[in-house]
């Protein structure tokens, strides 16, 4: 190799040398603390929803929900700065089946204190309420028997939950989505 080849391969491997491998270190939680929000039980998933009767009622619920706080370094000190005060939450629809009219979001408030290394307990948790129920295509189910866009009885969704919060230090908090499946009939 000639002195010019020799210097580009010197410049090109420093070069190399210095920029950071892209995802080496990601992460795939959305904490900035030192803590996770996590999944425990999930219990009271409802399968089958009647879209009539939970207009009636206002809303589907899930059983009981418990979420957990983990620290990201489990040889590390903790204290109660790392307590974690879960402020909101949301579910997103996504069609399981062939139609592609979803309902609206729900966004909605929650107040809930998991402590750091511990745990809290949602009971009867709303994750279909009437802004969902009243909008197509589950209100179709309700009026006319059927989804209007794809003349079936029967609509399938997934949802997935997420739930925001922070430390009591400040550090914004994000849990995994929790996914589940429920079919609604009218």
């Amino acid at each position: 190799m000639n002195r010019k080849a020799l210097c580009l391969l010197a410049l090109l491997a420093v070069i190399l040398a210095t920029v950071p491998v892209a995802g080496c270190r990601s992460r795939t939680d959305r904490t900035t603390g030192a803590v996770l929000l996590t999944f425990g039980t999930i219990t009271g998933i409802p399968a089958v929803v009647s879209t009539k009767t939970s207009i009636t009622s206002g809303f589907v619920a899930i059983g009981t929900f418990i979420l957990q706080s983990i620290v990201k370094d489990p040889t590390g000190t903790t204290s109660a700065l790392q307590d974690i005060e879960v402020s909101t939450y949301q579910v997103v629809y996504t069609r399981r089946d062939s139609g592609t009219r979803v309902p609206p979001t729900l966004v909605a408030n929650l107040q809930l204190a998991v402590p750091v290394n511990g745990s809290g307990t949602i009971n009867n948790l709303p994750i279909v309420r009437l802004d969902q129920l009243l909008n197509p295509p589950l209100n179709d189910l309700a009026q006319f028997g059927f989804d209007q866009e794809t003349k079936t009885t029967v609509i399938t969704i997934d949802c997935a939950i997420t739930f925001f919060g922070h430390t009591l230090s400040g550090d914004a908090i994000a849990s995994s989505p929790a996914k589940f499946t429920l079919e609604f009939t009218p």
